[in-house]
């Protein structure tokens, strides 16, 4: 068994430490940020630090790197306060994939990645029409990070867009039937496998299956 210290990290080849950190965790939510600038000109940035943050009212909360110069996403959430995440799917997640280079600001990862844009009335972020779970969010609240020059941006939830058959009667949508891709790391991408879906927790009674349509691997 491998125990690298702390400050064994910090002597680590830089490309490798920095997979070693971000695969560490393993398979974390992965969805395409949707933003547009005041004028109009879109953007669209592959991110996979997507968190719930809570229902009533209803938040989520992202991490952002340090802002850089060709950066459009942070200012344009912070210029027109909306913006969209949409789920990432097998047949098209090499092109999600190209919207992490590093392009000049001002240039539309939609279009350079040739990915179709979708608006609603009222609402100034573009989704990804090819998804099929869609979030638009409005700005609540940033915070800036003096640790690692990180932002973490929390948002509400205003819209929803997926299909009738992805939302299960208790409400949970079922990312398996989706075709959600997940990510480890930077670059390795998953589909992930539901194992099953237990009930509701309480203290003196044993885990045990809630009646979802979900069924558990054979092996468990």
């Amino acid at each position: 068994m491998q125990h690298i210290k702390s400050e064994q990290i910090y002597q680590l080849e830089k490309r490798y430490r920095t997979s070693l950190i971000n695969s560490l965790i393993g398979y974390r939510a992965l969805n395409l940020l949707g933003t547009s600038s005041r004028d109009g000109i879109s953007n669209l940035c592959i991110i996979s630090s997507v968190f719930h943050l809570g229902a009533n009212p209803p938040l989520i909360g992202m991490v952002i790197r340090p802002e850089r110069e060709h950066n459009d996403t942070l200012r344009n959430i912070r210029s027109t306060g909306q913006y969209t995440l949409n789920n990432v799917l097998p047949d098209w997640y090499k092109q999600a994939h190209q919207t992490s280079a590093s392009y000049p600001s001002g240039v539309s990862e939609f279009d350079t990645c040739h990915f179709k844009k979708h608006y609603l009335k009222d609402f100034k972020a573009p989704f990804v029409a090819a998804s099929n779970i869609r979030t638009g969010l409005e700005l609540r609240e940033m915070i800036e990070l003096e640790v690692n020059g990180t932002t973490i941006v929390i948002g509400e939830i205003l819209h929803i867009l997926t299909e009738d058959s992805l939302i299960g009667p208790d409400g949970t949508i079922d990312h398996g039937k989706a075709e959600t891709i997940t990510v480890a790391g930077l670059d390795t991408y998953y589909l992930p496998k539901a194992v099953g879906k237990l009930a509701y927790a309480k203290p003196g009674v044993e885990p045990h299956l809630s009646g979802t349509n979900i069924k558990p691997n054979a092996e468990q």
